[in-house]
Order: C-alpha cells, then structure tokens, then sequence
C-alpha cells in the first residue's frame, strides 16, 4: 500500500463530534462514575478520565458540576422509566396485564442492580443543595406519577363514565410510594422478601383500589 494510501485510510486520532453528542458522551461517564465510585465518582477529574477528555471539555459543555449532575439524573430517570414503559408496551393490551408488567419490571433488572442505588443515593444526597437536582426530581416525579395515573385510570375505567370513583392523583402517589419502599427496602437488605413477593404486594394494593372503585360506583 502506498504511503498515500495508509494516510487516507487511517483513522484520525481526534474526531469531532457534535455538541449533542459530546454532552451524552459526558452524561454516560458520569453515571458510570457513580455506579463504580458512588459519591467519589462526583470528581470532575474522575469523569474527565471516565470520558477521555480533558476538564476544559467538561466545563466547556457543563458550566458546573450541578449542571453535569442534574442532566445525568435526567437522563438516567429517562432510561428506567422507558425500560417500565417498554415492557408495558409489550403487554397485552388489557389493564390488569399492563399493570403487572409495569410492576414486574420495577422489580427487575436494571432496577435491581447494586450500583443503580448507588446512582440514586448521589442524587438523592444532592437535592437538598441543589435546586437544579430538585427540578430535575419534580419534573421527574411528576411524570411517573402521571404514569401511574395513567394505567390507574384504565383499571378503573368502566366503573363510572363520570368523575373516577376513586381519587386516582393519590392513589397513584400511594402507589409511587408502596413502589419506592419496596424497592429500596430490597436494595438494602435483599434476603428480607423475593422480588416476586413485592410484585405480589403491590398487586393487591391494585386489586384492593379496584373494589373500592367498584363499590364506590354503585353507591
């Protein structure tokens, strides 16, 4: 091959990117960060290195670190809550199999993974100083809530053509809130219930709404 030939062919030691893909490529050393390093990943340093790129780079995309935390938060919410709708979506499409799907993926993997509590821990660590973790959190939460709502409603559905029988805004915070206990109490201490027990838990807490719904309707 001429000398000519290889020059043309060989890869280039730096490739530009675009923006976009710059900051995603930032957002996925620093999750990465901390699910190995936990609270330690938070070093601008240690993503830097995670990432291959100099402190500048990060700054020039990041103003700072909050910046750089807060759309990791967003981006690894994004990625849970899709996997929980993607398994809807795979679903049956009829409420209560919807719902079960739901409920089984919340209780397996990724959410399940030691180093997805470690992810979580840095943020939750952050909200109380960090009014841009605490957006991300509201926007977040509101979403998965209104998720929750969402498949709720479809249970509930034929029980009144009127106003629901139920005040389903709450029944789906209960139900965020039985989720999160459930799951953080697994992370912590794995052998006090069986993924499946927690699956069966929150079932009837659904079918238990449910009555109440249909009572409710023929009052």
């Amino acid at each position: 091959m001429a000398l000519s030939d290889a020059r043309a062919t060989a890869k280039p030691r730096y490739e530009r990117q675009l923006p976009e893909q710059r900051r995603q490529e930032l957002i996925d050393a620093t999750i990465e960060c901390l699910k190995r390093d936990g609270h330690e990943g938070l070093s601008m340093r240690a993503i830097a290195t995670q990432a291959g790129v100099s402190l500048g780079l990060i700054n020039h995309h990041f103003p700072n670190k909050d910046d750089l935390v807060a759309a990791a938060y967003r981006h690894f919410n994004s990625q849970l809550v899709d996997g929980l709708k993607a398994a809807v979506h795979k679903a049956p499409s009829f409420p209560r199999a919807r719902m079960r799907a739901f409920l089984k993926a919340s209780f397996s993997r990724p959410n399940l993974d030691p180093e997805t509590l470690a992810v979580w821990v840095v943020f939750w660590g952050m909200y109380r100083h960090s009014p841009m973790i605490q957006g991300v959190h509201r926007e977040s939460y509101q979403g998965y809530v209104q998720l929750l709502r969402d498949m709720l409603t479809e249970l509930v559905a034929g029980a009144d053509a009127g106003a629901p029988p139920v005040d389903l805004r709450l029944a789906a915070i209960g139900l965020t809130a039985l989720l999160d206990g459930l799951w953080l109490e697994w992370c912590l201490q794995p052998g006090t219930f069986r993924p499946a027990e927690a699956i069966a838990l929150c079932e009837a807490w659904v079918d238990n709404l449910v009555r109440r719904a249909d009572v409710a309707a023929l009052e």
